[in-house]
């Protein structure tokens, strides 16, 4: 765990409704466990889930607080089930990991050096910012613009995607939780 104080709390373990059969659960962090983080955007954690140790990125859920994806590994280390109440510890990492970058995004990124260049030398939270950025692009076509733009503005020098929500709250449900089963 980081050196931050550790957020303790419980939280019910959903199934979620897409993909139909899905191996992984998520939950829902309070408000108020939300509100203790440092942003209201994606934030890694690491922490304990029934005292098993994880490390994880929080998503936004869209409405102000976060969710948890919880992979079926880690369910089964800690010996927990979908629908069981579990109890956590989270507390912000010191560095952020290195976003897993897709693979339509690091063809572009190698055809344009300069793009890649700067790719290089933002910060693992920017990079994690244009990435949840063409995530969150819902055609094709929309995703391939953005991969474009993203290489335009990088090639230019820009070190942020600018204007994007990583909250989700202004983004009209582009950005959010899962939807749980019944």
């Amino acid at each position: 765990m980081s050196d931050a104080t550790p957020i303790r709390f419980k939280a019910n373990l959903l199934l979620p409704v897409r993909p139909a059969r899905a191996t992984w659960s998520f939950l829902l962090l309070p408000l108020t466990v939300s509100k203790k983080l440092p942003s209201r955007g994606m934030v890694s954690v690491s922490g304990t889930l029934d005292g098993c140790p994880f490390e994880a990125t929080l998503e936004p859920d869209g409405k102000g607080g976060h969710w948890l994806k919880v992979p079926r590994a880690l369910r089964e280390a800690a010996g927990v089930e979908t629908g069981n109440t579990v109890s956590l510890s989270i507390a912000p990492v010191k560095k952020e990991p290195e976003p897993k970058l897709p693979p339509d995004l690091r063809k572009a990124l190698t055809a344009t050096s300069d793009a890649m260049e700067q790719w290089k030398t933002i910060t693992a939270s920017a990079r994690r910012d244009f990435i949840q950025w063409l995530k969150t692009a819902k055609q094709a076509e929309t995703r391939a613009r953005r991969i474009r733009t993203a290489c335009d503005m990088l090639a230019a020098g820009k070190r942020r995607i600018c204007c994007f929500d990583r909250s989700g709250v202004y983004s009209r449900g582009t950005i959010g939780a899962p939807e749980a089963a019944g």
